[in-house]
């Protein structure tokens, strides 16, 4: 079955990636547009807060800045209650403006998708990705985390449904491509680890979230129905083997020290005692 394109990110017709080129990288482009000219697609930073730069901010630097590891939650969260109440206004440049700050998420969950599904898991990632807009709760934290998990879970769902029977072979999406060398993201190294065989795409999946999305483990369990407690239990194992790989220089990257202080001082804030699920 062929998907549709989601409307608000039709391809261009201007000069850009030749055909062939994946769905995500075409946005990349037409986003990177946007932001270029005498009035480009922009928020103003000094409404925003929160240490952003007080001025108007382009959205691809909007992009760079929020992704950036110094960037606060506050500041994240700030920016993407904006994105979304302008997205839903129904102005799809606005909508199409969400799907660009969210490329290097976006990116790192399709790279996963492909590794569990065979389909358009760009498409579907980023169609997804955009009903999530219409009803993610914007007053809980970590707007954009709950965005693309919701996003990922509806389109591997989807895909799911419409593969035929497993054959038992392993489910490697023809095509599948890692997320491109300049997307300086932390989300790279836990692709890495996937790639490398450190962790599986849904350790990825499960430390991405509760570390870099500022999801609560609480609220991730209660979204996926999963007892908190297999999941904390899940996530120590895997941050232990992901944390061994970085000490060896398995994943270097520029961005693995982050990860690694990051974890570091999550875990050494997680209750040791066994709480009721």
């Amino acid at each position: 079955m062929t998907r549709r394109t989601p409307d608000a990110v039709e391809p261009t017709t201007e000069a850009g990636p030749s055909r062939g080129e994946t769905l995500l990288n075409d946005i990349e482009y037409r986003f990177r547009l946007v932001g270029q000219g005498p009035k480009p697609l922009s928020v103003d930073g000094r409404g925003l807060g929160h240490g952003l730069p007080r001025r108007r901010i382009a959205l691809p630097e909007l992009s760079a800045i929020l992704m950036h590891p110094a960037c606060g939650y506050a500041a994240r969260d700030a920016a993407w209650r904006l994105l979304v109440r302008n997205a839903r206004t129904g102005d799809l440049k606005w909508r199409a403006g969400a799907v660009g700050v969210a490329l290097p998420g976006l990116r790192f969950k399709a790279y996963l998708l492909a590794k569990l599904s065979v389909g358009d898991v760009q498409a579907a990632i980023v169609e997804h990705f955009l009903r999530a807009l219409a009803t993610v709760d914007v007053s809980k934290p970590g707007v954009v985390g709950n965005l693309l998990s919701t996003a990922f879970s509806k389109a591997r769902t989807e895909l799911r449904d419409q593969e035929p029977a497993s054959s038992g072979a392993p489910n490697f999406a023809p095509g599948a491509v890692l997320p491109p060398a300049p997307y300086g993201h932390p989300d790279l190294v836990l692709a890495r680890a996937v790639t490398a065989g450190v962790l599986t795409v849904e350790e990825a999946e499960l430390i991405g979230v509760t570390y870099l999305e500022d999801v609560n483990l609480t609220a991730h369990a209660e979204s996926t129905g999963q007892p908190r407690w297999n999941l904390y239990k899940r996530r120590t194992a895997a941050v232990a083997r992901l944390k061994a790989a970085l000490d060896a220089g398995e994943l270097s990257d520029p961005y693995a020290d982050v990860i690694n202080e990051a974890t570091m001082t999550v875990v050494l804030d997680v209750p040791t005692v066994r709480k009721r699920p």
